[in-house]
């Protein structure tokens, strides 16, 4: 008996290592919508001020479903503070990047990224080598938090759409 839970928790280690952690905790956060799965996430705490910035965390608590490429906290950093305030301080072009980020009317989990290849999301080509899948200049770098209204990719780069 001993011997089988060693190789089931092998297993499942690898399983993990492989897939990534579903933790219990983190199938409870897919009680929440997007912005409070955004919310829970520390590594997005910049997406969420910038959503409350441009008025656009209402639209994300709806309905949806939403797909919503989430640039993380780094992300956010590369384009550096100046920039940042600035974008944060114009609210109609805030709204025009961060809507870049969101797939309005559809749930798309990563299984399905995976076979989009060659097309575009909002302008963004999406490319796919492997496992990794590139969204314009933007690496995925966590896939699938599930909320109730949609899904959140992050990602590690700040999509700026063409004016």
């Amino acid at each position: 008996m001993k011997m089988r839970l060693n190789f089931l928790t092998f297993c499942f280690g690898l399983a993990t290592a492989v897939f990534g952690s579903t933790s219990r905790a983190e199938d409870a956060k897919a009680e929440a919508n997007i912005v409070d799965t955004a919310i829970a996430h520390k590594n997005l705490s910049t997406l969420v001020t910038a959503l409350k910035a441009a008025g656009l965390d209402d639209l994300l608590r709806e309905k949806g479903p939403y797909t919503v490429f989430a640039p993380s906290n780094a992300a956010f950093e590369k384009i550096g503070q100046v920039k940042l305030d600035a974008l944060l301080a114009d609210k109609e072009k805030l709204k025009k990047v961060l809507l870049a980020h969101v797939v309005v009317g559809k749930k798309v989990m990563a299984a399905d990224v995976m076979e989009m290849g060659g097309k575009e999301v909002n302008t963004f080509p999406i490319k796919v080598e492997g496992k990794s899948v590139m969204l314009g200049d933007a690496k995925v770098t966590k896939t699938d938090l599930v909320a109730t209204n949609g899904v959140i990719h992050v990602i590690d780069t700040v999509l700026m759409p063409k004016d």
